[in-house]
């Protein structure tokens, strides 16, 4: 049974219930003058206050403690929010300061890369040097050059017979071929290629909505759940490429995930120049081998204008060193027969008869039968005017293929040519020097006046667009990497493309 709360019951009840319940001593005389305080006092209301007071001001003590202990945690938890959202956006906006510094870090590489080739160019023309092979792989100029707080480098990656791995240079695009002007036969020794892509390919680039076999114009590509039109025109870009029926991006880019030529390992390491160790050439897939821009003016090493032996009158002729009045008027005379389709056919050229030495040492042409003669212009005669010399009329000559710098696979596309011969071209030029003209492939044993003819129309020994990709990277981890194609001329340089994305 609960017992009534003291403070409520008057004094001379407080004592009878006392009495009642047994808890009064039985010698009340003594106890009872403390009784009569203690219930005087629990009576009266100014008795009763302290009590209360005392145990509303405990709870309330305890409640202010408790409410301050949840504002100090929930005013902790707006503190560390607000501290972690400013760190996060301090994080952020130094993470974009850097990214915007790496960025201007990879554009110095690529300024200063096509400086030093345009430099390049112009010493080689006043030393009448059509290659040189500087900058290919220069890590004195390229690698990890400091500039404020980062460094910046210009890789690609080196082909197969320059032993792989990074290189700290450029690459040029006359190594590659031109998807644009490449001949089908030549497109089709790629591998893996098909008839029905070759097909689809000639469709894509070539003028008009017309089928080819095996093929795909502009009808099958808008009946697609996302249609498009073919391009019939000149392809932009090669990974647009993709959007020709058959190419796959296996068949494309190989195992180069990036996209960017250098086939990086799969585990970056906060590094991203690592090369995949079984790395080769066909890992690329056809992107290592093909390219959109490819040009090259038709002039000599020190960029003067070529004498057009299809063409040109025999006091034109006679300006070229190496060529006398009387192998210009043979010249002359020849052509109105025949009709040049490549300079190794000046191998050809015939006297028409008996040449007899005049006094003064000089020669002279005796009339007589068309080609019944001896021929006027050997090998090594051809190898001393070929720069100099030309039978196209254009002015710019795309899609011509460097033999200084091609690759075996590349080379090997060329007609006549197998990859036997190929490597012997390869091998030549690293055992007795870069070729200084076209013609001097006639040392390359093997090859042969017959193989010059066909193959002289579509090689050079000289480059002038080049692939540049630049990597600026700061301290902090921060990188950028851009990739151009420019042109370097004999008095300006030309951007034909610029990239910069996930490279």
């Amino acid at each position: 049974m609960k017992l009534p709360i003291a403070s409520s019951v008057p004094g001379d009840s407080l004592i009878h219930f006392l009495k009642r319940w047994g808890t009064m001593p039985t010698r009340a005389d003594t106890f009872r003058p403390a009784f009569e305080a203690a219930a005087e006092s629990a009576s009266s209301p100014a008795g009763r206050r302290p009590c209360f007071f005392l145990r509303t001001s405990q709870a309330s003590r305890g409640s202010v403690l408790v409410g301050l202990l949840w504002c100090l945690a929930l005013l902790s938890i707006v503190v560390i929010g607000v501290l972690h959202t400013a760190r996060m956006d301090l994080m952020v906006g130094k993470n974009h300061s850097d990214r915007i510094q790496a960025h201007y870090l990879a554009l110095s590489g690529i300024e200063k890369a096509k400086a030093l080739l345009y430099q390049n160019a112009r010493e080689r023309s006043r030393s009448r040097q059509n290659h040189s092979g500087n900058f290919y792989n220069s890590p004195n100029d390229f690698r990890d050059v400091t500039l404020g707080r980062g460094t910046f480098s210009v890789i690609r990656r080196g082909r197969d017979d320059e032993g792989g791995g990074v290189l700290y240079g450029v690459s040029d695009e006359e190594s590659r071929i031109n998807v644009n002007t490449v001949s089908t036969e030549a497109l089709g020794k790629l591998d893996g290629m098909t008839s029905d892509v070759l097909a689809a390919i000639t469709d894509w680039r070539d003028g008009d909505n017309s089928v080819s076999p095996g093929g795909a114009e502009s009808e099958y590509y808008l009946s697609l759940p996302r249609p498009y039109q073919a391009r019939n025109g000149r392809i932009q870009t090669i990974r647009e490429l993709l959007m020709v029926r058959g190419v796959s991006s296996s068949l494309l880019f190989g195992n180069d995930s990036n996209l960017n030529g250098l086939l990086d390992s799969e585990v970056e390491d906060g590094k991203v120049r690592f090369i995949h160790p079984a790395a080769t050439d066909a890992s690329l897939g056809w992107a290592g081998l093909l390219t959109t821009d490819s040009t090259t003016k038709n002039v000599n090493a020190a960029g003067e204008e070529r004498v057009n032996a299809q063409s040109a009158d025999e006091a034109a002729l006679t300006q070229v060193p190496g060529i006398s009045a009387d192998i210009a008027r043979v010249i002359v005379s020849y052509r109105g027969q025949n009709q040049f389709q490549s300079i190794a056919d000046l191998l050809d050229v015939t006297s028409g008869g008996s040449t007899n030495r005049n006094a003064g040492g000089g020669s002279r042409t005796v009339s007589g039968q068309q080609g019944s003669g001896p021929k006027v212009i050997s090998e090594e005669l051809l190898m001393e005017i070929a720069d100099d010399i030309t039978v196209d009329s254009n002015q710019d000559l795309a899609g011509l293929i460097n033999i200084n710098t091609a690759s075996l696979e590349v080379l090997a596309t060329l007609p006549g040519l197998d990859r036997e011969l190929a490597q012997a071209i390869i091998a030549y030029r690293q055992s007795s020097g870069f070729f200084p003209n076209v013609a001097y492939l006639l040392k390359v044993p093997g090859f042969n006046q017959s193989l010059l003819k066909q193959v002289g129309p579509l090689v050079t020994a000289r480059s002038e667009t080049y692939r540049i990709l630049s990597e600026g990277r700061l301290r902090s981890g921060a990188r950028q990497r851009i990739e151009v194609v420019v042109h370097i001329g004999l008095s300006d340089v030309t951007t034909f493309s610029y990239r910069e994305d996930n490279l």
